[in-house]
């Protein structure tokens, strides 16, 4: 990995390159998008058995898109008892995490009468996307559902893209059996985003669409908020890891090249004071390289958009990791639990030369589904809260009115709203 001096000029340059990756610069893509959402939104069912076909090599049509309890036990029958109890044992840690996430309904009553408050309700129906195909992505199954579970959504419809066989991975069929999903449809792609949206005659329209995929994923995620909600759009993955002399560089070198093989656009960085670390690491780095098996998109990542940037002083590196605002970041650090006070912006903060990010990706409990590209300065995990919404709750008597009527009535007139001042006065009219 290059190392280079941190400066201004540096942070800068390392910024601008590292947006070159949002969903929002792949333009070429948006037309062809548009056509798919379009495409469902006129033909429905057509549509998406056509595009699976034509993208999955996937036969699939009215009589087999929905996975059957046939088709789910068949899954137990081809997944490992041993890798059924890990998946159980991380899917109690996430319900767990997440359980304490939960709000409920409140409400403030005073002696006049007046009742304020917030009515807080699960959203009703949701729609969790799971990439597929040729991958397996069970932890993703894990983390869409359980915080809708725990929200209390009434109805969750998966959808995750099936084989050249038209079959669901067993292993992601059984994840979304143990997590709670209330049915699971082969279909993915900007196709799947789009049946979820508008609904079609095989699959339910939903409220929100959650869950990370590829470009056209999260083009047609963008392409349809407004007639859903959608939890947000992800980037490509990356880590930052922050850290100083005392940090192990074989540990470092491990953990950016974890978030390095997830393709050739995901982005690994190492911010330290140490330029010992910063020339150990970089060895280490070339050294697994050669011996993991995506070393050569491992490689590429790192060609592209990795790494390691020698600071002056510890407060400089975290100021860079609060810029950059990294969808994982990693502390390893003399006192890292002050070093973390100090962070703004990241998805997930981990802390200690133990707490290696894939912990975050399968087991810990906290979500996975994490903003990228810079937006953890606006965005949090997804969570228990992107399953509910919240109503407020006004209840007055006529003697708490009554003492408040003129200033409401003065307040509406300033604005010029009439009937909003004669909705007051006419309670009062003698």
């Amino acid at each position: 990995m290059r190392i280079e001096k941190l400066d201004e000029s540096t942070k800068k340059n390392l910024l601008a390159d590292l947006l070159k990756r949002s969903p929002d610069n792949y333009g070429q893509y948006e037309a062809g998008v548009r056509e798919i959402l379009n495409e469902v939104k006129e033909k429905g069912d057509k549509a998406v058995f056509s595009y699976t076909e034509k993208f999955d090599k996937a036969k699939i049509d009215a009589s087999n898109i929905l996975v059957t309890e046939e088709e789910v036990k068949e899954a137990y029958g081809q997944v490992e008892n041993s890798l059924l109890a890990i998946i159980r044992k991380s899917l109690k840690n996430i319900e767990s995490y997440h359980a304490k996430q939960m709000q409920y309904s409140w409400f403030d009553s005073k002696p006049d009468g007046t009742i304020l408050g917030q009515k807080v309700t699960a959203l009703r129906r949701v729609g969790v996307y799971v990439p597929g195909g040729k991958a397996v992505y069970p932890s993703s199954v894990l983390m869409n559902i359980v915080p809708a579970k725990v929200a209390g959504v009434r109805e969750i419809i998966m959808t995750t893209p099936p084989g050249a066989d038209g079959k669901v991975n067993p292993v992601t069929l059984v994840a979304a059996k143990e997590a709670g999903a209330t049915v699971v449809y082969k279909v993915g792609g900007a196709q799947a985003i789009a049946a979820l949206a508008y609904g079609t005659e095989s699959i339910p329209k939903v409220d929100k669409i959650t869950g990370p995929g590829n470009i056209y994923v999260a083009l047609a995620k963008k392409a349809v908020y407004g007639h859903v909600s959608i939890d947000s759009i992800a980037g490509p993955s990356e880590i930052l890891v922050l850290a100083d002399e005392t940090a192990n560089p074989r540990y470092v070198a491990a953990d950016l090249l974890s978030q390095a093989e997830h393709d050739e656009l995901a982005s690994a960085i190492l911010v330290t004071t140490s330029q010992e670390l910063a020339q150990k690491v970089s060895l280490e780095t070339d050294k697994f390289i050669k011996t993991l098996s995506r070393g050569e998109i491992i490689q590429k990542s790192l060609d592209n958009y990795g790494h390691i940037l020698l600071a002056d002083s510890l407060e400089a590196a975290i100021d860079t990791a609060n810029e950059i605002a990294s969808e994982h970041l990693e502390i390893v650090t003399k006192d890292p639990f002050t070093v973390m006070t100090k962070i703004r912006n990241a998805g997930a903060i981990f802390i200690g030369e133990y707490s290696s990010e894939p912990l975050g990706d399968y087991f810990a409990g906290p979500n996975h589904i994490l903003p990228t590209n810079g937006t953890a300065k606006f965005f949090s995990p997804l969570s228990v809260d992107d399953f509910l919404k919240k109503s407020s709750i006004i209840s007055y008597s006529r003697e708490a009115l009554e003492v408040v009527h003129l200033d409401i009535e003065k307040f509406a007139q300033a604005e010029q709203l009439t009937a909003h001042a004669n909705s007051i006065k006419v309670r009062f009219d003698k």
